[in-house]
């Protein structure tokens, strides 16, 4: 292991990623606690209503749907608070996390797209097209289950009322003072604990980072994929680029193959979904287990993460077949 670490890197890798990590997760506190203060929770709902409504969701989860469309964060410290209150059930809290990928697919899908678009052109209006019918798929399958699993939460005219936002909560909580007071107090008793937490596996991870190991072992996964049949020895460097690195490595190397007319569109699609495929379990562990395993219990947290991972993994890979199908 290479233990020569500059102070450069320690502030690039950790201090700086750390720093947004913490600003974020008080951002996301703060948000969760002034949308619950001021009664806005209806008001978000609204937002999710058909899907709230059809798979038995809560009004919480509503606003948490709604709220992922700005902030991964404050969503998940909504339902984070809901559940510790008791406002909501795991198996609830599990489906909603679930629910959540649409948002999650919206909110970072135009960094991506006018990202790759310059590098890989029309494959890139396929790629993304794709990855958005995955995301469609988990959030049906979610709300379907959903409805089969989860009890209703109100019947009749309490459930239109609740659609229409009607009832909220009254006007005397509704003080901004008053709920930026409690809100700053909910922060500072929250945050500290909750970096206590993100700080040490974060710079776990840095050092792992460092020292290679997600590569090596990125690296020997994605040779698995050289036996593949219906893959060309090309598609492998994009692959491995793509795993082993970052995500826009692989793209570049994907338009330079596909400038070079080394690989087809179809084929540069495919490398990129079985990268994404790959790579999505390690980044998971490096980006999100250190603020979920502040902002839920830690077992909890590791439970989230791994339903997520393997419903995202899943889905690209029916897609992905599909495609390779409707392609052929």
């Amino acid at each position: 292991m290479e233990w020569t670490i500059t102070m450069a890197e320690i502030w690039r890798g950790l201090l700086l990623p750390l720093g947004r990590i913490t600003l974020f997760v008080a951002l996301g506190l703060l948000a969760a606690s002034l949308i619950e203060e001021l009664g806005w929770n209806r008001a978000l709902s609204r937002v999710a209503a058909p899907f709230i409504r059809f798979g038995r969701f809560s009004e919480t989860a509503g606003s948490g749907f709604a709220l992922a469309f700005v902030s991964g964060v404050s969503s998940n410290t909504l339902l984070s608070e809901a559940y510790q209150q008791g406002r909501m059930s795991r198996r609830e809290l599990v489906l909603a996390n679930l629910l959540n990928s649409m948002p999650r697919f919206f909110l970072h899908m135009p960094t991506v797209f006018f990202l790759i678009a310059p590098l890989i052109k029309g494959a890139a209006v396929v790629y993304v097209g794709l990855t958005f019918s995955a995301a469609l798929l988990r959030t049906l399958v979610i709300t379907i289950a959903g409805r089969l699993l989860l009890p209703l939460h109100c019947q009749g005219d309490a459930c239109q009322a609740l659609a229409a936002g009607i009832g909220a909560k009254p006007d005397g909580i509704r003080n901004w003072w008053a709920a930026l007071d409690k809100a700053g107090r909910r922060l500072r008793k929250r945050l500290g604990r909750i970096m206590m937490i993100t700080a040490p596996i974060y710079a776990l991870f840095f050092l792992a980072g460092r020292a290679g190991w997600f590569a090596r072992l990125t690296e020997g996964m994605a040779g698995w994929f050289g036996a593949v049949e219906w893959l060309r020895p090309e598609s492998i460097s994009i692959i491995v680029l793509q795993a082993a690195s970052e995500f826009t490595v692989g793209v570049a190397a994907a338009g330079a193959l596909l400038d070079g007319g080394a690989l087809t569109i179809r084929e540069v699609v495919l490398a990129l979904l079985v990268g994404t495929v790959l790579s999505s379990p390690l980044q998971a562990l490096r980006h999100q287990l250190p603020y979920y395993a502040g902002i839920f219990p830690p077992r909890l947290a590791a439970w989230l993460i791994v339903c997520g991972q393997l419903f995202r993994i899943v889905s690209i890979m029916l897609v992905g077949v599909g495609y390779f199908v409707l392609s052929s």
